[in-house]
């Protein structure tokens, strides 16, 4: 198959691009691949809402750009986050035109909502299902748009570069190129490949690697692991977000469901097994201090009392402004036996937001040319050391929109004219136990969590590396002799993907943001991004 543009994922990020350069070009081909149905990324479990400089008697950009800038604890990129908080202003118009409904007053105006970090209410949102209304509208959008082919069920295997062709691909490779991608065709199990001149990653987060979080299934670090195989820059791996409140279920393994910051910016309070509201030891702000703050003080609570939860407190907040606002979280406390009205929800940290990714400019460009990266797999800069609540939407949109005005200027001067060799799968087999790469997931997902969680030090990352080390030569030797399937890729991916997050922790000799090591309790100000 060949197409002009090939987008990877289907989240706010792809789906943004794809309406853009269709509308652009109505003559040629874009298509859009996605591993999962169409709807099933990241951006439909974003609940908060996305933030964006909307009442400016009140807020202004100079405010958001400190707020962020402080999140990032130094690491952000200065001017990444300027042109990302006021660009943002009118891609949020953008989608608005499109068809998304944020929640407005009796009067018209748009309720705007405040989060941790936050020094003003600036984030719109559609009750608590946010990402879910933007995901809506822009399907409905590329539904419409008669050159754009969405492909679901359609597993990603490898970027196509120079390396498929016979040529040595390092790291220090001059103009790696990027002619498309192979992929596992779910439905007729076949591995084909896709051709294109112009490739945008947008393959969401990398939660999955951790035995809980607020991510789907789907989210097992794929675009950053194909991305580091065929030698783009990666970046930050370290910097992993613990949202602080997903709602503990001791029967759940995995997905754990998200209560909102929001939650917290309309009063609701943190408290322990005792009853005490802790947050105003730890920060000013209390409740309403960042996430990697407010994640390391639960952390930290949850071990003095030897407990696995602490709670949040909304009881004392009106009950129908809260099912007004938040009707997704009321009716799965209900489902759970939790009166919120009566009692508090039982919460801890769970991964949430990869902060690092593939390295990219400020017009979305990898290392390699013609491969672009936005969204959460890509590391743009603007987050720095932790990522400012609702940020993420406004920067995939915003990336999106500055990739599409790079890369139409450059789709006419691309042209493939190599011969792409087919997938080699010579000397591969049917796998004969499932076990092997089940229990490797189990594995992973625990040393992940117990080694290289909210709080490190380095022996837990030293063991970390040895038992992924392990890992990974157990699962290279099942990948040479085994026929492909999307759990053996995808346990490959998080390997590669769980080994950048520890080698690049290893490197930070610090605490800074989200990487909170206990050898290493003081900042340093010589070290900037750690680079792979």
């Amino acid at each position: 198959m060949n197409t002009d543009f090939l987008i990877v994922g289907s989240g706010i990020a792809g789906l943004t691009y794809a309406l853009k350069v269709a509308n652009q070009f109505p003559d040629k081909t874009v298509t859009i691949i996605t591993k999962a149905s169409s709807d099933e990324t990241n951006t439909k479990y974003a609940q908060g809402g996305i933030a964006g400089v909307i009442d400016f008697n009140s807020d202004s950009f100079s405010k958001h750009i400190n707020d962020t800038l402080i999140a990032g604890d130094g690491l952000c990129n200065k001017n990444i986050v300027d042109f990302v908080v006021k660009e943002g202003v009118d891609r949020i118009g953008e989608i608005i035109q499109w068809g998304a409904e944020f929640d407005k007053d009796p009067e018209g105006d748009f309720k705007l909502g405040k989060e941790g970090g936050h020094s003003e209410s600036r984030i719109l949102h559609h009750k608590d299902v946010t990402g879910k209304e933007m995901e809506r509208t822009l399907l409905e959008a590329i539904k419409k748009s008669k050159n754009i082919t969405l492909i679901s069920h359609c597993f990603v295997l490898d970027l196509i570069t120079q390396h498929h062709l016979g040529y040595l691909v390092t790291k220090s490779t001059p103009d790696i190129e990027c002619y498309g991608v192979y992929v596992l065709n779910l439905h007729s199990k076949k591995i084909e490949k896709i051709v294109s001149k112009i490739t945008l990653l947008a393959t969401g987060g990398n939660g999955q690697i951790y035995r809980t979080t607020t991510n789907p299934s789907i989210a097992t670090g794929d675009g950053v692991a194909m991305a580091y195989r065929a030698k783009a820059r990666i970046e930050n791996m370290e910097f992993i977000q613990f949202h602080p409140t997903a709602l503990y279920e001791t029967s759940v393994k995995g997905y754990s469901f998200l209560i909102t910051e929001a939650v917290r910016g309309d009063g609701g309070i943190l408290r322990n097994h005792e009853g005490v509201a802790f947050m105003e030891k730890y920060d000013p702000r209390k409740d309403l201090a960042s996430r990697d703050i407010v994640a390391r003080a639960i952390d930290n609570e949850m071990k003095i009392s030897g407990t696995e939860y602490v709670f949040l407190d909304c009881r004392h907040m009106d009950t129908e402004k809260f099912k007004e606002h938040f009707p997704n979280i009321y009716n799965k406390c209900c489902q759970k036996g939790i009166d919120i009205s009566k009692e508090m929800i039982p919460v801890a940290p769970a991964a949430h937001y990869s902060c690092g990714g593939i390295k990219t400019d400020e017009w979305g460009r990898t290392s390699i040319k013609n491969l672009y990266a936005s969204g959460e797999c890509a590391s743009t800069g603007l987050h720095g050391a932790n990522r400012l609540a609702s940020n993420s939407l406004l920067e995939a949109m915003v990336f999106s929109h500055r990739i599409y005005i790079h890369s139409i200027e450059q789709i006419e001067n691309i042209k493939i004219d190599k011969s792409i060799p087919d997938w080699n799968a010579a000397g591969t087999n049917a796998p004969k136990e499932m076990i092997l790469i089940t229990q490797s997931v189990k594995e992973l997902k625990l040393l992940m969590s117990d080694y290289v969680g909210i709080v490190r030090n380095n022996e837990r990352l030293l063991r970390a590396n040895k038992r992924l080390d392990l890992l990974h030569e157990e699962t290279e030797s099942l990948y040479h002799k085994t026929e492909v399937s999307p759990q053996l890729c995808e346990l490959r991916n998080m390997i590669t993907v769980a080994y950048l997050i520890v080698k690049s922790a290893e490197l930070r000799k610090e605490s800074r943001g989200l990487h909170y090591n206990t050898d290493y309790p003081k900042k340093n100000k010589l070290l900037q991004n750690t680079i792979l």
